[in-house]
């Protein structure tokens, strides 16, 4: 690390920079040895965002620069014969000229900072001609996008679209040992405004990048600049950006090792994304497989084309276990068979199904010209990405907490229908009564078999419900010129929509969390992180590929040598070849944890993977807290 960089890191971590993130100011902010020079975001939080979890062309606009695409845009202008594609293609021309104005202005502003100043004079008017620029286009894009409510926007596959500027500056002299710190600065300085960004929780910025990856051949496309950041993130320890990394069957041994350093960091990433199980499951959704061969993930895990789509993943969540204990509380005295439940179930799902679809069918966000100019097509078209500019606006389900919803059938086929020790009526009566006065019948469900113990039982029930839920959302209509994709992800509704769900017939209590994403539920002892990985990967899970990760906490004492280091990357690689789709690890410690709670002083940068994305510790709600926590501690 250089004395550039750390003394840009203890600017960051200074308790008087997280004093000044809170201040409403719309100055830029100059610090003293900032590459960047400024934190243009530092002016009021995002609120009210209209739209966002894309991926926006950076390397289009970067490289050709705003003069260009304004020219671009004018010649669209004069050729277009419809009056309200005019008036939309001057909405766009209006929000580049402002953001024009502004930068013309800011250089002005920066005049101390000379390197800064000189990047000014070409960007953002022309095109990007080095590395270092190419940061600082990209840091007043986002910046822009940020402040006219475009949210969750991630960078993208930035070691592929930054490659270029590597190699000519590469080509021109700049050392290896220059570019990495220039890059190391850029990611110091996107954390200055990192929980400026709307989200749930302080963290929740979608500040995601995604590297490597594989070309239509299988070659890999892990790179230099790949390598780089990997190594920028490990040396900095720091939350933003989020490391996605694009692995398969392919992968050679040493990235994952070299993965499982940033696990051991405790960093909550990367987040493994499996090409090999990707790739087919988008063309199944009518993605052309080349757009698909560049998939990137929207701001936590979902699976979006870059550039070119508009695609709006999570506009909807498939509460499992709600819709599993509806159908008992009115169908179970009615069924003389399991097979009869499931039935019951599987209509259940239908239809929730039906009405989920039709709750936004037709729906667009709002107009976002500025944002519109970043997706290819909508400046050719004159049109708004959400409403025909865009290649693509297929909408995607998250399904909650499928491991519960299991879990549950799973007790109740054993209890009720096979050994027959509990009766209809006094498990419908535990559940309405929040198992008060029920202990023992909660224990004995709770026993029953459980995802993530490589048990067939509850596994052959939670393939099934992923089977119908996957048949019943995939490639239907959306009404806004796409398609609807399941996956097998929650967000923070494993929190939120827990909350308004009864007690379930896994033992679970009323209003108790559901596990996070693809995950076995809250409190199952299972047999190892083995079990675990052979019970979450039997599904085909091509046919479910919205996106969301198989979680798993591992005890940090796993990770303290090389032999632990080695075992846990071989984990990974398995996963991936058993046909896992996506893999987050926190690497934690619960008698840690628990006294950051009760001294939170002691622990400033500890950071831990919360859903989709990482933050740290002490700036989660203590729900989210305890719920990391609460989730098993895997000791090998």
């Amino acid at each position: 690390m250089t004395k550039l960089v750390e003394a840009l890191l203890k600017q960051l971590k200074d308790n008087s920079y997280r004093q000044y993130r809170t201040k409403e100011t719309e100055s830029p902010i100059l610090y003293p040895v900032d590459l960047f020079g400024f934190n243009m975001g530092c002016g009021k939080p995002l609120k009210g965002a209209d739209g966002g979890n894309v991926s926006p062309n950076y390397k289009r606009i970067i490289t050709m620069g705003f003069d260009a695409t304004r020219k671009e845009l004018t010649e669209s202008i004069s050729a277009a014969e419809d009056e309200a594609k005019k008036e939309y293609g001057m909405r766009m021309l209006e929000k580049l000229d402002e953001c024009i104005r502004v930068c013309d202005e800011y250089r002005e502003t920066v005049r101390s900072n000379r390197r800064l100043c000189n990047a000014l004079q070409n960007v953002p008017h022309k095109g990007a001609s080095t590395f270092y620029e190419a940061c600082v286009f990209i840091k007043l894009c986002i910046y822009f996008l940020r402040i006219d409510k475009a949210a969750h926007l991630g960078f993208g596959r930035f070691d592929q679209y930054m490659y270029s500027f590597y190699e000519n500056d590469k080509k021109n002299g700049v050392t290896d040992e220059e570019i990495f710190e220039t890059l190391e600065a850029f990611f110091i300085s996107i954390n200055y405004d990192s929980d400026l960004y709307t989200g749930v929780q302080q963290g929740d910025n979608g500040q995601s990048m995604v590297l490597g990856g594989f070309d239509k051949e299988g070659n890999s496309m892990y790179n230099e600049l790949s390598e780089m950041c990997m190594r920028a993130s490990l040396e900095l320890n720091l939350i933003d950006p989020k490391i996605n990394l694009r692995v398969g069957k392919n992968t050679p041994d040493e990235i994952y090792v070299k993965a499982t350093q940033l696990t051991k960091q405790g960093l909550g990433f990367p987040q493994y994304c499996n090409d090999d199980v990707v790739v087919p499951g988008l063309v199944k959704l009518g993605y052309e497989r080349e757009d698909a061969l560049n998939y990137v993930v929207a701001a936590c895990w979902e699976y979006i084309i870059p550039n070119s789509g508009a695609d709006f993943p999570n506009i909807r969540t498939f509460n499992f276990p709600l819709v599993v204990n509806n159908t008992l509380h009115q169908k179970l005295n009615l069924c003389e068979s399991f097979d009869e439940l499931l039935a019951e179930v599987d209509s259940a799902i239908k239809c929730e199904s039906d009405r989920l679809i039709q709750s936004v069918y037709g729906y667009a966000e709002k107009n976002q010209p500025l944002l519109s100019l970043f997706i290819d097509g909508c400046i050719q078209k004159l049109a708004d990405m959400w409403r025909g500019g865009a290649k693509y606006t297929n909408f995607g389900c998250h399904g909650a907490g499928i491991s519960n919803a299991a879990d549950a059938l799973a007790a109740v086929k054993r209890c009720v229908f096979d050994e027959q020790t509990v009766t209809k009526a006094e498990l419908l009566q535990a559940l309405e009564s929040n198992f008060e006065g029920f202990s023992e019948l909660r224990n004995t469900l709770r026993s029953c078999p459980k995802m993530g113990n490589n048990d067939a039982e509850a596994d052959d029930i939670a393939m099934h419900l992923m089977s119908v839920f996957s048949k019943s959302m995939n490639n239907r209509s959306n009404g806004s010129g796409g398609v609807w994709r399941a996956g097998t992800g929650s967000a923070m509704e494993y929190i939120f929509t827990a909350a308004k769900c009864p007690a379930t017939a896994d033992g679970r209590k009323a209003s108790e969390p559901y596990s996070s994403s693809f995950s076995p539920s809250l409190d199952v002892k299972t047999n190892g992180l083995l079990s675990v990985i052979q019970s979450f990967t039997k599904y085909d899970m091509t046919d479910i590929i919205n996106g969301g990760p198989l979680t798993l906490e591992i005890h940090d004492s796993v990770l303290r040598n090389d032999i632990g280091i080695e075992k846990t990357a071989q984990l990974v690689k398995l996963y991936v070849e058993l046909g896992g789709h996506q893999l987050q690890l926190n690497s934690i410690n619960r008698e840690r944890l628990l006294d950051a709670q009760k001294n939170p002083e002691k622990y400033p940068n500890l950071i831990v993977r919360v859903w989709g994305w990482s933050g740290y510790f002490n700036e989660l709600d203590i729900e989210f807290q305890n719920h990391v926590i609460r989730r098993c501690e895997y000791l090998g």
